[in-house]
């Protein structure tokens, strides 16, 4: 690890990418309130304040099903056509203001269609919401750049609906594809013809995997259905012995394949045990492309600041650290490689000369 420390202030400009970041976790608190009351949803609390304190504890079970049942209250002001573009909005300009560069946000359009709006309809009005965020972003001076991962929820029978949306709306915004919801009992092979699909189609996808389950999942993501990163990924400690890497875990390093690392998440969910301790920072010492990313940011009570702020104050990282991580998420980040290596050259590294 780098022995360079950063103070805080030069923590919060530093230029920050995330490639796992979910929709419908990242809302304010308040907005969650005020759209609430507009739909006639009952909250926990109607102070944006304890809101937050509430999920925050709630999420805080050490269990992934019950984390995700926390979404509820997020989904239900996300059912409009004005609930989906306030909140895409606010979630762009939140990402800027929290120096966040470039960003890949998750949702899964399946969720958002109990106020009548079609899947089509739901993607056409996220987009429309990134769209105005980023262009008031770009005019404030904090330019950031955000592409949209599709979802398919792996418990239920709409995956394939939600590939082909990715596809159609692949020159419009939609970067990839991903699937999500409870890993254990439903394995991301029960979705192969997706899978399929996508690479038929050149549409680059990720896999929620080693989280809640685990190197099983991993195994399967990759060598089965042909992931091209693994969202959280923690589990593949467990074919790492002694520093010495197993077959699966020489795959993921020697192949580059990015781990979508969440460190505040996993600890919620019970993945990991403290930040101290967390996989992220072992896997990032031995060369594994390790990322860093917040996962829910109103969930978890978080931002990407946050995050580094996290691994620098209770795990030793420096400022070289972060930059290494920063590199890796852009490299891996679902865009041309041309995009790629000048948001580097340009952007990430340049910011980093402290």
């Amino acid at each position: 690890m780098s022995s360079t420390r950063i103070d805080p202030a030069s923590l919060r400009r530093l230029p920050k990418a995330v490639l796992h970041d979910h929709l419908d976790g990242g809302l304010r608190p308040a907005t969650v309130v005020e759209l609430a009351d507009e739909v006639g949803h009952t909250l926990p609390t109607t102070d944006p304040d304890a809101l937050a304190a509430w999920y925050f504890e709630a999420a805080n079970s050490g269990d992934l099903v019950r984390y995700i049942a926390t979404f509820e209250h997020t989904l239900a002001v996300m059912q409009t056509r004005e609930g989906l573009l306030r909140t895409a909005e606010e979630y762009v300009l939140d990402l800027a203001e929290d120096g966040v560069v470039y960003a890949e946000t998750r949702y899964a359009p399946e969720l958002m269609v109990k106020g009548g709006l079609p899947l089509s309809e739901v993607v056409e009005t996220v987009q429309e919401g990134l769209a105005a965020g980023m262009a008031k972003a770009a005019a404030a001076g904090t330019p950031v750049r955000v592409g949209t991962l599709l979802c398919g929820m792996r418990m239920f029978d709409r995956v394939r609906e939600a590939a082909d949306l990715a596809v159609t709306f692949r020159d419009a915004g939609v970067v990839g594809f991903d699937i999500a919801g409870a890993e254990d009992g439903f394995p991301p092979a029960d979705h192969l013809a997706a899978f399929e699909h996508l690479r038929r189609e050149s549409v680059p996808f990720t896999i929620h995997a080693g989280e809640a389950h685990g190197l099983p999942s991993i195994h399967q993501a990759l060598q089965v259905c042909g992931a091209q990163r693994i969202g959280h990924g923690v589990r593949i400690t467990e074919d790492i012995v002694d520093g010495k890497l197993g077959r699966l875990a020489g795959w993921v390093r020697d192949r580059r394949i990015a781990l979508e690392m969440c460190p505040t998440s996993n600890l919620q969910t019970g993945a990991a045990t403290s930040i101290a301790d967390h996989p992220i920072t072992a896997l990032k010492d031995l060369g594994f492309r390790v990322t860093l990313n917040t996962d829910n940011r109103l969930v978890s009570g978080t931002t990407m600041t946050r995050e580094m702020s996290l691994l620098v104050e209770e795990a030793g990282w420096g400022v070289e650290d972060l930059r290494t991580v920063t590199v890796n998420a852009v490299k891996s980040a679902f865009l041309p490689f041309d995009e790629r290596k000048a948001l580097i050259e340009d952007v990430v590294l340049p910011g980093y000369l402290l």
